[in-house]
């Protein structure tokens, strides 16, 4: 059975395990109430006309959001549905709920992670939700609305015996982590500080699909895949096979938050995030995480362009 299979199918083991609420609706008459359709029933948010008036012209005209997410079969951040086709998670719920408060329909793009950043600069998508870490490099060409802390884990076979919490407890192993990713630069760090201290590098592999990496995962070709730890979580409940072995802020060192991302400069990022606000202060937001099991990732409030991780 392919990987991707099973995690849909999985997910109904998760529930009986405490899973987060799900949404009202046809999910209903699932096993655990999990609603993995297409029809998502989600949260929803009022329209707040002061809020509304500050998209940029073109934007309101058009009566659309797009938004683009990498929907690549990553649950529970954005992942298809049980028609293998329409994209769910919590990225497309928060999506939904700034696209209700502007006023305007969401137009929800599956895209690949390395065109998400091009389509976002060339406007072909107005905002980017994807499990986006703000980083001073990336600010050069884009704003940044925060909406959840990043944090990342180390993630091995279940009889693994080790853990990680220092660059040395990586040395020597063949790791899969994302190309282009904060955590792939974490470690870059670790493996240079590690080779500096006379350690063996670390081999680093690379595949395009989260379920690629967990097959190798599962097969031995990688000692640890190093991901978002949102889907780390979901997959060690839905599957039973591994286990988190350590966890870091996705700045390493240096606290690091997930933003909505916008073209710089393009007047839409303060729509973004008094958006944002609203459905935090409303406790629409917390609905959203919950439903997720994200609820610890959760920020008191939306930031614009804070401070990012620093440059390469």
């Amino acid at each position: 059975m392919r990987l991707r299979t099973f995690l849909l199918a999985s997910v109904f083991a998760l529930a009986a395990c405490g899973s987060p609420d799900a949404a009202t609706g046809p999910a209903a008459d699932q096993p655990g109430g999990v609603n993995i359709t297409a029809d998502q029933n989600r949260i929803r948010a009022q329209k707040v006309e002061t809020i509304a008036a500050l998209v940029p012209a073109d934007i309101r005209a058009r009566g659309t959001l797009v938004v683009g997410t990498t929907g690549n079969g990553t649950p529970p951040l954005s992942f298809r549905a049980d028609d293998d086709k329409t994209v769910i998670g919590v990225e497309p719920d928060l999506a939904q709920l700034v696209a209700d408060v502007l006023g305007l329909k969401l137009d929800l793009q599956a895209s690949s992670w390395e065109n998400l950043f091009l389509s976002v600069e060339n406007r072909q998508f107005d905002a980017g939700f994807s499990n986006i870490t703000v980083t001073e490099e990336r600010k050069d060409k884009y704003d940044f609305a925060t909406y959840r802390k990043d944090t990342i884990a180390f993630e091995v076979r279940a009889e693994k015996n080790t853990a990680v919490r220092e660059p040395k407890d990586i040395a020597g192993l063949t790791v899969g982590v994302g190309a282009g990713t904060n955590q792939e630069q974490i470690l870059l760090r670790w493996d240079q500080q590690n080779k500096s201290a006379g350690l063996a590098p670390v081999k680093f592999q690379y595949y395009q699909a989260t379920s690629d990496y967990y097959l190798a995962l599962q097969s031995g070709r990688i000692d640890a895949y190093v991901g978002p730890n949102p889907t780390s979580a979901y997959h060690v409940a839905v599957d039973g096979k591994t286990k988190i072995v350590g966890t870091v802020s996705g700045g390493g060192t240096i606290p690091a938050d997930i933003a909505a991302m916008t073209k710089k400069d393009n007047g839409l990022v303060k729509a973004l995030q008094q958006a944002l606000d609203t459905v935090i202060e409303n406790g629409q937001y917390a609905q959203v995480l919950k439903r997720w099991n994200l609820a610890s990732e959760a920020l008191p409030a939306s930031e614009l362009n804070p401070q990012g991780l620093p440059r390469k």
